[in-house]
């Protein structure tokens, strides 16, 4: 599975990035994290608020920084 965290690289989006490789652990998921922070890449993803969280194409959060159990749920 592909985790991309979406933003400019601030507090937010590294907490993001934590507990969404957080949660993958937690599954036990076989997964990969992509932080992407070039505003092009957001913009053209169709994210409108960051942080945001992708799991492969789908948008999972978008403009806040969701717990690991929030994520984990997500990603069951």
């Amino acid at each position: 599975m592909k985790l991309s965290i979406y933003g400019s690289g601030c507090a937010k989006c590294q907490a993001l990035a934590k507990n969404a490789e957080a949660a993958a652990q937690a599954l036990d998921l076989d997964y990969e994290i992509e932080k992407v922070t070039d505003t092009n890449k957001i913009i053209d993803a169709g994210i409108m608020r960051t942080p945001a969280l992708m799991a492969d194409d789908d948008i999972l959060v978008e403009g806040k920084v969701a717990t690991p159990d929030e994520i984990r749920q997500m990603l069951s």
